[in-house]
């Protein structure tokens, strides 16, 4: 059976879609919702070409996941994820982290790809953290890395954590062990956080 496609033209004119737009909108403002931001970003996505709006609503994404990171440092908490909200925050926070990668931010982006390693609750997302950590320690560019290091080929569209590059052209634990002196600052550049109790 084939999947029924989405006829785009229709929901920009389709008066339920639209007035739930609204509703999601306000849903999310209300709320702080990152997660509904991300839903609204990729409705709008979709059926806008307002780029203002979508600018608006990927300020709040990144606006609110900055706050909420700096909110659950300060509190020693981390990320959760098993939880819709903490999962998407996180999510936001990597795709900025990524974004800085690519612009060749390098210090931001191993300073947030650390901070991800240190607040997710999930090995494997730990551990694919320090991946891109260390990859940006070791001065491989952005292109570098996506080609040889990462397999963006596979992913498990089910996962709720397939946002995450996780998946590595590498032995990943021999690529951590190689890489033992980067791992260890990294975990000593994080000591701070730890110390800041």
């Amino acid at each position: 059976m084939q999947q029924e496609e989405i006829d785009i033209e229709a929901l920009k004119t389709n008066k339920e879609f639209l007035a739930n737009l609204v509703l999601l909108e306000e849903e999310m403002n209300e709320q702080k919702s990152i997660q509904k931001g991300y839903q609204l970003l990729d409705a709008l996505l979709l059926v806008s070409e307002d780029e203002d709006k979508i600018n608006d609503i990927f300020t709040f994404i990144l606006k609110e996941s900055f706050d909420t990171l700096a909110e659950y440092l300060s509190q020693q908490k981390g990320f959760d994820m098993s939880k819709q909200e903490e999962l998407f925050t996180a999510r936001a926070i990597y795709e900025h982290a990524i974004e800085r990668y690519s612009e060749n931010d390098t210090k931001g982006a191993k300073e947030l790809f650390q901070v991800l390693h240190y607040m997710v609750d999930e090995s494997r997302l730990k551990d694919a953290m320090m991946v891109h950590a260390v990859c940006v320690m070791q001065g491989k560019d952005f292109d570098t890395f996506i080609e040889k290091v990462a397999d963006t080929d596979k992913y498990d569209p089910q996962d709720p954590l397939a946002y995450f590059l996780m998946f590595f052209k590498i032995d990943v634990e021999k690529f951590l062990d190689d890489n033992s002196a980067l791992v260890q600052k990294a975990q000593d550049e994080l000591r701070v956080l730890e110390e800041s109790k």
